[in-house]
């Protein structure tokens, strides 16, 4: 077998063709803007230090005890979204009464 068999994607040479050219021209602007790209993550590795993460920083915590502040999060995430969830449907069930009360009205 021919090694530019191994190239080919799809077995079509236009797709391999354009999935190359995306990936040079890619690389081409990555190392064209090394210099912007690894002070952007440099930065962003700043930012996270920084960051306060949900979970004890104490190494003798152990256990569910050092995700407390994330699972008590969590809690309330999908309590609140449960809650809205069923406000939403509350309403779009009163919607759907009152524009079938008034159709049956009107017709």
């Amino acid at each position: 077998m021919n090694f530019l068999e191994y190239l080919k994607i799809n077995d079509s040479w236009i797709a391999s063709g354009i999935i190359y050219a995306i990936l040079i021209i890619s690389l081409f602007f990555l190392f064209r803007n090394l210099a912007r790209v690894s002070g952007f993550i440099g930065e962003v590795k700043g930012e996270l230090r920084k960051a306060s993460w949900p979970w004890d920083s104490d190494p003798k915590a152990k256990g569910f005890r050092k995700y407390k502040e994330l699972i008590d999060s969590t809690i309330v995430v999908l309590i609140a979204v449960i809650l809205l969830a069923g406000f939403v449907q509350f309403w779009d069930f009163i919607q759907i009464l009152t524009v079938g009360f008034l159709t049956d009205i009107l017709r």
